[in-house]
């Protein structure tokens, strides 16, 4: 009974064993097809990490062409041409010829930048506030929705000179 016994379960082992091998793609085990394939490092394919520093982008391209200096921000606040749209926050400063706009998207938003000499700000659909330096001095201004809001020096009894460095934005 005992050789009976040893027989069967190795002409099973060996069945199941064919069978697994006609199941391997190519017919080869899989430590023999690794053997014969060239192995490559899965992380010299992948793509590296993709880090925010939220720095703006083309920052210096900007400062260059127009003179802003726009630091960082988490990107729902962006420069916008002023043609291209009647829901954009409009900054007017003395030093540039030109509105500056920004276009504001998703529910909240920040920014930060250097606009010397903002004296009024037009607001978009949005809850925004502004933080503007004169000397050493911070203030925050809140700026009405649609409308023209006195800022920096238009707002200030000394009518000092003010750097608008930041914008916030709410809905």
């Amino acid at each position: 009974m005992r050789p009976k016994r040893i027989v069967g379960t190795a002409l099973a082992a060996a069945a199941a064993g064919a069978l697994a091998w006609l199941a391997v793609p190519g017919g080869a085990p899989a430590a023999e097809r690794a053997a014969s394939e060239p192995l490559t490092s899965v992380a010299d394919e992948a793509p590296g990490y993709a880090v925010e520093d939220f720095n703006y982008p083309q920052a210096d391209k900007i400062l260059a062409e127009q003179g802003i200096v726009l630091k960082r921000g988490d990107g729902r606040i962006v420069l916008a041409d002023c043609a291209s749209g009647t829901d954009l926050l409009r900054v007017m400063a003395r030093r540039n010829a030109e509105t500056i706009c920004f276009r504001t998207t998703g529910n909240s938003g920040w920014l930060t930048l250097e606009i010397p000499a903002v004296y009024v700000i037009r607001g978009n659909d949005y809850n925004t506030e502004v933080d503007m330096t004169v000397g050493s001095e911070e203030k925050t201004y809140s700026i009405e929705k649609n409308t023209w809001t006195a800022v920096g020096e238009s707002a200030d009894e000394q009518g000092r000179e003010h750097m608008l460095v930041e914008i916030r934005t709410a809905k």
